[in-house]
């Protein structure tokens, strides 16, 4: 009797691991519960195809597992185990499958217009590339999708990148966070985050850090220097980046994102990826200034340094860092910005990311016209970031700024899209 019983229990649970071990599939807008009005928002026919390829693969896995549980015998451990590795796998898509519904899910929101708009600016980012530098994003990629998250900052969780969440699942394109109070485009650190994903893109994430190194030790730096440096150098390479992306406002934005009381801004984190605050914004600085526009770095300098004054106010910085900015700082963004790289074909990134003073003026009077409740034309969505920015400093109501800009980036987006063929949210075993 206690080993029939034993058997019944054991078979009863592989029943139920058997039921909703391949429920979790394919994604469909149908499934994520789109309205036709959603659809202009909706994540593309390849986001869906990318996702549901991502699912396919786990479900693969899961059928061999319920394969090898159907052979695993009478002995109860084997079965025990052979049960745990389903539950592993099921575990994985449920995972997969509830962070690309989650995110989906959003297109069908309030929000929708806002992560479309975001949407078309990162997709403006990836077109100023392939138009300064053709050829160096040569396959086809799927371009970042915005999701809306609790959180301070934006963050970004790049193309391939493994993901803790998915229990090691690779995520199959960009994904750029947005904080629910950070939904308006005008947020220059979205074009961070964007940055962040043309680097990674682009293959630069080593050779980057290698020259760094190099030019700091060439340059007779201390060694803890170059080593800080170099540990900060994707975030350097962001920020620069992104003030290519969308010139000067977007330097006086990330400013405004790093401005806090001098403890925050004037203490050094031992191990940190992000440079302290009150040198990040010099770097800004200095390359405004590197990007022939003087007047503007010199002007971004004098108001962080009439905010935070370290020899007045008392800071945590390491005495080196201060010491040696001068030197180390202008050395680091002509390394990052202005040097030649194999992986851009021996082209600078200020020579595939190209941005001029008369990008700047048409940035300007953009912001006029917006500040005037009109639209300007032809204006790329990267550099309504910047217009935007100019239009609040002239007084634009932000609200009705919002709504224009919204508006007209969330249109962008095609009105119609070809979707997957229909499919089930759940697949019996």
């Amino acid at each position: 009797m206690p080993a029939a019983s034993l058997t019944r229990f054991l078979m009863t649970k592989a029943l139920t691991l058997r039921s909703r071990a391949r429920r979790l599939v394919a994604l469909t807008p149908k499934a994520v519960g789109f309205r036709r009005d959603d659809l202009p928002y909706a994540p593309s026919a390849a986001h869906f195809k990318a996702a549901n390829r991502r699912l396919a693969k786990i479900d693969a896995v899961i059928r061999q597992r319920l394969q090898q549980l159907a052979k695993a015998g009478s002995d109860p451990q084997a079965q025990l185990a052979t049960m745990a590795m389903v539950e592993r796998e099921v575990d994985r898509a449920r995972r997969a499958f509830g962070m690309f519904f989650e995110i989906f899910a959003q297109r069908g929101t309030a929000f929708a217009p806002a992560l479309a708009a975001h949407d078309a600016i990162a997709a403006d980012c990836y077109r100023a590339v392939r138009t300064g530098a053709p050829g160096l994003l040569t396959k086809p990629l799927l371009e970042p999708l915005t999701y809306l998250e609790h959180g301070y900052s934006p963050a970004t969780m790049r193309r391939g990148v493994t993901l803790n969440r998915l229990l090691g699942e690779h995520n199959p394109f960009p994904l750029i966070r947005i904080p629910y109070d950070r939904d308006d485009p005008w947020q220059a650190v979205f074009l961070h985050e964007v940055a962040h994903n043309l680097q990674a893109d682009l293959g630069l994430w080593v050779e980057n850090k290698q020259a760094v190194q190099k030019r700091l030790l060439r340059d007779r730096m201390a060694p803890r220097i170059t080593e800080i440096y170099s540990r900060w150098h994707k975030e350097i390479f962001a920020d620069l980046a992104s003030i290519l992306l969308g010139g000067p406002a977007v330097a006086w934005g990330l400013a405004e994102f790093l401005a806090h009381p001098p403890p925050k801004v004037m203490t050094y984190r031992p191990g940190g990826a992000h440079p302290t605050n009150y040198l990040r914004v010099l770097i800004l600085a200095e390359m405004l200034r590197r990007m022939r526009f003087p007047e503007e770095g010199h002007r971004l300098a004098a108001v962080w340094k009439q905010l935070y004054r370290p020899e007045r106010q008392g800071h945590r910085i390491l005495k080196e860092l201060l010491t040696s900015a001068g030197k180390v700082i202008p050395a680091v963004v002509d390394e990052i910005a202005w040097q030649p790289r194999r992986s851009l074909a021996e082209h600078a990134l200020g020579d595939v990311i190209r941005f001029s003073r008369e990008d700047q003026a048409r940035i300007r009077r953009g912001g006029m016209l917006l500040r005037a409740g009109r639209l300007p034309v032809n204006l790329p969505p990267r550099f309504i970031v910047s217009a935007s920015r100019y239009a609040i400093e002239a007084g634009a109501d932000t609200a009705k700024l919002s709504r224009l800009i919204i508006g007209r980036l969330s249109r962008r987006a095609p009105a119609s899209r070809t979707w997957p063929a229909r499919q089930p949210i759940s697949q019996a075993a």
